[in-house]
């Protein structure tokens, strides 16, 4: 099948970024752990399809409560059109504003997705919040983003402003498939290899607060019987860490 490929290819992408980084997803991990146990707040951030790594760990069964996405709408992809998502992400002041309007202050943490790490944005995200004493976690290409120049002021991409660096290993472009007939490469692995690494972190995060004899914040899903009422508590105790409004 045409597909064949592309799954081994995935399957390989995934584990080598597992192997060659659990030690930093270790790290992480504990500053996660040392957000949520000081009842500071967690944001996770992306533009167009980086978004999608927000989604994933956003009000999710068997997932942090406490992990807040920041949603801005002209980087959706229900924005229409949809070419504008790519011109926003370059403009310059647009980064300060997402990270003082969402709130972030000292002793929280930012988790910033972008798979070239060249755009305005999430570099100007990951500076401002620093500023703010913010821990940033970038999970990006490190070989697509070294590849490619910055569009930032500061010539800086992400993985050379942010406190620690998840890579997805992807190839430069992040089409990973060459077929017989077309130039362009086919079959993205950013989204799939993120989805993996960023649940690994939410493990490892509640793996560490375990061991130390707290209980994390899970959700159970809201069609499983009691799941409201576990959920509800949730929502209580953390309310000053939880904007989901």
């Amino acid at each position: 099948m045409f597909a064949d490929n592309y799954i081994t290819i995935l399957q390989e992408t995934i584990q080598k970024a597992w192997d060659e980084q659990k030690d930093i997803i270790g790290e992480a991990a504990e500053a996660v752990k040392t957000a949520l146990t000081e009842k500071h707040s967690v944001f996770i951030f992306g533009c167009s399809h980086a978004g999608i790594l927000a989604e994933e760990v956003f009000y999710r069964t068997g997932g942090l409560a406490v992990i807040n996405p920041i949603f801005f709408p002209g980087f959706m992809l229900n924005t229409r059109p949809i070419t504008m998502t790519s011109q926003l992400e370059r403009l310059d002041g647009l980064g300060k504003i997402l990270v003082k309007e969402n709130r972030l202050k000292k002793g929280d943490v930012l988790i910033i997705h972008s798979v070239s790490g060249r755009n305005n944005v999430p570099v100007e995200m990951a500076e401002e919040a620093k500023a703010l004493g913010v821990k940033t976690i970038a999970v990006t290409n490190i070989a697509y983003s070294s590849a490619v120049t910055s569009r930032h002021p500061s010539g800086k991409r992400l993985f050379e402003v942010c406190d620690i660096v998840i890579d997805n290993k992807g190839c430069v472009g992040d089409a990973a498939v060459t077929l017989e007939g077309l130039p362009e490469k086919i079959g993205p692995t950013s989204t799939a290899c993120g989805a993996a690494l960023i649940n690994a972190l939410v493990i490892e995060t509640v793996g560490k607060m375990l061991e130390e004899g707290k209980i994390p914040p899970v959700f159970l899903s809201a069609n499983l019987d009691g799941g409201d009422e576990h959920n509800k508590k949730i929502f209580e105790e953390y309310k000053d860490s939880i904007f989901y409004n």
